[in-house]
């Protein structure tokens, strides 16, 4: 009997877990260890007052037909109209036999995508795209400095040793001051000249305006059929949980305990035992005290900061701990508030309930507001809500360092200055003002500057103990998404039942150059 521990019960452990387990295998005994009470890791929902919050927003969508199918095979895709679509008379594709949401809870929804940035009191698409709306709200004056600086940038290339010149490469020096230079400074909490331009071509990817002109032409046009390359164009609908993330990662710990798997809450793992080359045990805090638990193979979600730092016994070096010590992250703090009405108005072609925005996500541009982004829950599925035809229920979006002023404010004190950001943007009267709530999330977004740049040699001496495979997005202090945190947990799982101990293409997930929301045609 092969005994696997998995540390964190998010995407990437329950994942995992699943796929050591889904054949009735016998041979391997799996323990997940979560931290917390609540499952999901950043993926899970937060349920207060009947309402729910999704932190961070999270697209169920994938260009790996492999997670998709996953998903599918979990929460089947829906087969009947949800409430919104129902009652707007709004048309989507449903599946033939699926569950009908109004019926069903463990049932997929399609949504439509849309995301847009918020700058100026004026409405960009996003990504920024060169339309008729984006000339209109700059005016023609900026329009053809940007037009003039994307030019310049296609000319004279940067060299791409930072953030900011990789996005003044892709967009020219007037978009990127205007739409990603603040932004992005919100976002991590440094300047884009002071960022690893990995970051870029991990979230941004094939992503420029020339892509943007040749997606916007060949809707235009009808594209060539004949073409046999690989186009790719900006994804349009996205599945979506009926109660959020969180649901579908409730229902895969579920399925994973079903199979044989033992879960157990509140292990909070301390210390990481190693003993020649190899992970032995690791040391927990639980409220019954400390607990021990033995292991075969462990697989790793945790922050790769508290792993290396946890590590007692044949530990790394110390010049290996100091570059983990230094790993950088930034931390998230949602604040829901529900109101009666939003103040924006609707102009755009899509029915809403209410005639709100259609936004999913808005990315507060604004530089006068601390505030990075808007969720609309009820955007992203009406069951969010209790009452989705007369309340509106937002989630804004705060980029912190733990410990820092806006962390260590109090509840009362951070839900009354987003409150003034929304009002002093024109989005909400606090008047309107129903219910709130706050939360708190660590280590959110592995970050990619100060010692990120030896995160190779870091690698390297964590593939050197052999029974460690580190998986997800805090586990391998990458920027993943939900599904390449699950294919980094799926290669792992096939290398423990092979009995591989090379982390090669583990580590290989979401190295591809391509923007992560865009699909084949």
């Amino acid at each position: 009997m092969k005994k696997v521990v998995i540390i964190g019960a998010g995407p990437a452990g329950l994942t995992a877990a699943n796929e050591l387990l889904k054949d009735g295998n016998k041979d391997i005994e799996v323990t997940i260890l979560e931290e917390s009470q609540a499952i999901g890791g950043i993926s899970q929902t937060v349920r207060y007052n009947g309402n729910r919050m999704d932190i961070g927003g999270h697209r169920f969508f994938s260009k790996s037909d492999e997670v998709m199918k996953w998903w599918s095979e979990l929460m089947p895709v829906q087969g009947k109209p949800s409430f919104d679509d129902k009652k707007l008379g709004r048309e989507k594709p449903l599946e033939q036999g699926g569950p009908d949401p109004e019926k069903e809870d463990r049932v997929m929804l399609v949504r439509t995508r849309v995301s847009r940035i918020y700058y100026r009191k004026k409405f960009f698409d996003y990504p920024v795209k060169m339309s008729a709306s984006t000339i209109k709200n700059m005016g023609f004056a900026t329009t053809m400095a940007a037009g003039f600086s994307y030019l310049k940038a296609s000319v004279a290339k940067k060299p791409e040793d930072s953030l900011e010149n990789f996005y003044i490469n892709r967009f020219g020096k007037k978009l990127y001051s205007m739409f990603f230079e603040g932004y992005t400074e919100k976002l991590w909490g440094r300047h884009p000249r002071d960022i690893s331009a990995d970051w870029g071509s991990q979230r941004v990817k094939g992503l420029s305006i020339r892509a943007v002109l040749k997606d916007m032409f060949s809707k235009a046009f009808g594209g060539n059929k004949k073409n046999k390359e690989v186009e790719t164009s900006l994804i349009e609908q996205f599945w979506y949980p009926k109660y959020g993330p969180g649901q579908l990662w409730e229902t895969a710990a579920d399925i994973a305990v079903q199979r044989g798997a033992k879960l157990l809450k509140g292990y909070n793992v301390r210390n990481i035992v190693c003993e020649n080359g190899r992970i032995k045990s690791v040391v927990c805090d639980t409220k019954d005290g400390e607990k021990i638990i033995e292991g075969d193979v462990f697989v790793s979600s945790m922050p790769v900061k508290d792993l290396v730092c946890g590590m007692t016994g044949d530990k790394p070096s110390e010049d290996m701990i100091s570059v983990a010590k230094g790993l950088p992250y930034r931390d998230f703090v949602t604040v829901g508030l529900l109101v009666r009405k939003l103040d924006l108005k609707n102009q755009t072609e899509i029915k809403t309930l209410g005639n709100i925005v259609p936004d999913c996500w808005i990315y507060v541009q604004e530089p006068d507001v601390k505030l990075g982004r808007i969720q609309i829950f009820n955007n992203w599925s009406p069951y969010m809500v209790k009452d989705p035809e007369n309340t509106v229920w937002i989630g804004l979006e705060y980029f912190c360092a733990e410990g820092d002023d806006f962390w260590n404010m109090s509840d009362e004190e951070c839900i009354s200055m987003a409150a003034k950001e929304l009002e002093s943007m024109g989005v909400i009267s606090s008047s309107d003002i129903l219910d709130s709530h706050r939360e708190k999330v660590k280590k959110a977004y592995p970050a990619y500057f100060d010692t990120y740049s030896r995160m190779n040699e870091l690698i390297s001496c964590l593939d050197g103990y052999e029974n460690l495979y580190c998986i997800g997005r805090n586990g391998q202090h990458r920027y993943n998404n939900m599904d390449h945190s699950m294919l980094t947990a799926i290669r792992a799982a096939e290398a423990i039942k092979a009995g591989r101990t090379d982390k090669h293409d583990i580590w290989n997930v979401n190295t591809e150059k391509e923007y992560h929301e865009t699909k084949s045609k």
